[in-house]
């Protein structure tokens, strides 16, 4: 907003109405916020001495240093021009500035001159600026969604889940956007403008900012830390010293505030699904429709061959860390038009924000069309072959000899890409999206898109059969954190005679990315198997056990090994057990009045059979309150409940998130929710 002495006295920004019309209320309603594609008035307060014989002209700058220059013209040119009408009324006239579809996004300086009917100038009102969105609600933008409760999921949502564990056991996280608090907006531009590109070459960038395949892969890269002045560091393995443990954090946006507040200093430390909603606040700030996905049993190929190569020694241990099988792995899909691709390339978008490969020498991965993956169409940029690898490649088990030898033992080839999900547009529960990804797992056209891919179809050995031979398999009931559990393992003899088996089974501590943090449990013996008969071999697993080296991420791999004499290849199989976590209570009794002051009421009880010290409860809430710590006073004994309150006053009304993370020496990782529905104030005769 502009106000001086001259012709033209003041301007209005009119930022409320405008930001109502652009849906960017949400964001800010004072600064000017608007959606390209989409028309937004402004208006002069001018002096009598501004004649129709006067001409305006409208001036735009971009860029730090003015990289980008745009003089508004009141006449329409072509369709990727920006131009302006007026309608004058009295001592009041009525910019209406139109920009083009495929406009710069980012922060414009604002200037309204007006000449004399010769050329000169006049008068000038200036020190105004707006911020330009992608416009996901203009048919003309290729970031056009055209339904509208997708938009309010993809682009409107600040609250949202993430799914974690494994495809047989499935959880879920809450997990807070954010992409409407207070200057996140700001931040988010901050982020591409430590971009590489745009301190190298900051006129380019910023003429690229109009292509969201640009601006997307940007994003990609600087949500990591790896070689750029980016978000996060990641780290996937304790110790966390000196940050703050990845399954701690429950929202993007004191990432992003730490982030911008420490100067561009990368924040410690975040991994695979903290990349993925950091990225997914940043692009639906943007405007850029976007969801975190998650792929259960994910593959990371190294070394491109489109398969998983495992290789195991005589004692069931990995051996090498090249090619690996993630439990589950998260990214993000965006939503846009690809108009650098052939023709069916359009739509969700896979984008990796997740430092694992290089792409074009950059710690970036996408934007890759999904329908690219699906038909193995792998020439597409962006990363394809890698994100197909992802869902598609088989896992092949080596036994490695003593003498360095390599023998095939086993080849899964529908272990990799198993349920992948996304939150629904309809409420906090899952989507399975796997049939957008690849076709049924063993159909014919799936091992076609395979072949395409450029890989033969290897023989199965998956499900270890063969008429005859002997068949593994492996079933738990639910294993929950601080309790012994028990895992059996089926041997079936599929054939008609009596076979005799030396059966191993190792349980083990790992990561989430297949990180072996240490021997749980080990136990070998011989069993004897009746023709056509299931003999069940079961193994205790003891808390006092696997404590000692389980993970934050609590999971457990168990491998079951057995050797036939006088048959050529061993049988094994492998499963994944998920230990499952206790829930925190979350409620806010009452009504919830924005500016109010309402209070949660979090309970807790220790599930352990020990001690838990160092308790820590952490909340936030986008429209809520920023993220708060409460410590627990003293130690919480076994089967202890404990319970806080915190008071806080909602910022914004609707349906918000209230998230709460608990964390301790022993427990971690511990997650609560509850819903609220902040209300309007009311006025009744002046009072509240």
């Amino acid at each position: 907003m502009a106000n001086h002495k001259g012709l033209i006295a003041h301007v209005d920004l009119r930022s409320h109405e405008n930001n109502l019309a652009h849906r960017t209320r949400e964001i800010d309603r004072e600064r000017l916020i608007v959606r390209r594609g989409q028309p937004f008035a402004i208006t002069l307060q001018c002096s009598d001495s501004l004649t129709p014989n006067h001409h305006l002209e409208v001036v735009l700058r971009l860029g730090r240093r003015d990289e980008l220059v745009i003089t508004v013209q009141e006449q329409r040119e072509a369709r990727d021009k920006w131009w302006f009408d007026q309608q004058r009324a009295q001592d009041e006239i009525v910019l209406t500035l139109h920009s083009p579809p495929d406009a710069v996004v980012g922060h414009y300086r604002l200037a309204v001159v007006a000449k004399s009917p010769v050329g000169h100038v006049v008068d000038k009102a200036d020190k105004m600026g707006f911020h330009l969105l992608f416009n996901p609600w203009c048919k003309d933008d290729v970031v056009y969604l055209p339904d509208e409760r997708l938009l309010q999921e993809y682009v409107m949502n600040e609250d949202g889940v993430i799914y974690m564990g494994a495809s047989d056991s499935i959880r879920s996280i809450p997990w807070n956007y954010g992409q409407f608090e207070d200057y996140v907006m700001d931040v988010c531009f901050d982020v591409l403008d430590n971009s590489k590109d745009a301190l190298k070459n900051p006129k380019a960038d910023t003429e690229n900012r109009s292509d969201p395949v640009y601006v997307s892969r940007m994003i990609t890269a600087m949500v990591n830390s790896n070689g750029d002045q980016g978000v996060l560091t990641g780290r996937w393995e304790e110790p966390y010293s000196g940050g703050v443990a990845p399954y701690r954090w429950t929202g993007s946006v004191p990432i992003l505030q730490q982030w911008s507040r420490d100067g561009a200093k990368a924040v410690k430390y975040g991994q695979c699904w903290v990349f993925a909603g950091v990225a997914c606040t940043v692009l639906r700030c943007l405007g850029i429709p976007t969801r975190t996905i998650t792929n259960f049993s994910s593959a990371h190929d190294v070394d491109g061959n489109l398969s998983i190569d495992i290789l195991l020694n005589d004692k069931l241990e990995t051996v090498g860390k090249k090619d690996s099988s993630w439990n589950f792995h998260v990214w993000v899909e965006s939503w846009m038009r690809r108009d650098d691709l052939p023709k069916g390339n359009d739509g969700w978008q896979v984008l990796d924000p997740t430092p694992q490969e290089l792409s074009e020498g950059e710690f970036c991965c996408g934007p890759c069309p999904v329908a690219a993956i699906k038909e193995g169409d792998l020439a597409m940029k962006y990363d394809a072959p890698f994100v197909f690898a992802e869902v598609n490649a088989d896992i092949i088990y080596w036994m490695v000899g003593p003498d360095g030898q390599r023998k095939k033992i086993n080849v899964d080839q529908s272990g990799v890409g198993k349920s992948i999900s996304t939150k629904s547009v309809n409420g906090d529960f899952r989507q399975d999206v796997t049939l957008h990804y690849k076709y049924p797992e063993g159909s014919t056209k799936e091992r076609e898109v395979y072949e395409k891919a450029g890989r033969p179809v290897a023989d199965s050995t998956d499900g270890n059969a063969e008429p005859g031979q002997l068949q593994l398999s492996i079933r738990h009931a639910k294993a929950v954190f601080g309790t012994d559990f028990d895992v059996i393992v089926e041997v079936h003899n599929g054939g008609s005679k009596d076979a005799i088996a030396q059966l191993t089974i190792l349980a083990m501590a790992v990561t989430y990315n297949s990180f072996t943090r240490g021997e749980c449990q080990r136990q070998a013996t011989s069993v004897t198997v009746p023709g056509h008969k299931t003999h069940k071999e079961v193994l205790r697993l003891r808390y006092d056990d696997y404590v000692k080296c389980v993970s934050e991420h609590h999971l457990i791999r168990v491998r079951a090994f057995a050797v036939v004499p006088g048959q050529d290849k061993p049988v094994m199989t492998v499963a994944n057990i998920p230990l499952n976590m206790p829930e925190l209570l979350v409620q806010v009794p009452g009504k919830a009045v924005v500016q109010e002051m309402a209070t949660a009421h979090i309970s807790f009880a220790n599930p352990l059979p020990v001690p838990l010290r160092g308790g820590v409860f952490t909340v936030e809430g986008s429209g809520l309150l920023s993220a708060t710590e409460v410590h627990v006073k003293g130690d919480i004994a076994p089967g202890q409940k404990v319970s806080v309150m915190l008071s806080f006053s909602p910022r914004r009304v609707g349906v918000r998130k209230l998230m709460v993370d608990f964390d301790s020496d022993r427990l971690k990782d511990v997650k609560g929710v509850a819903t609220v529905v902040v209300r309007k104030r009311h006025f009744i005769s002046g009072v509240y």
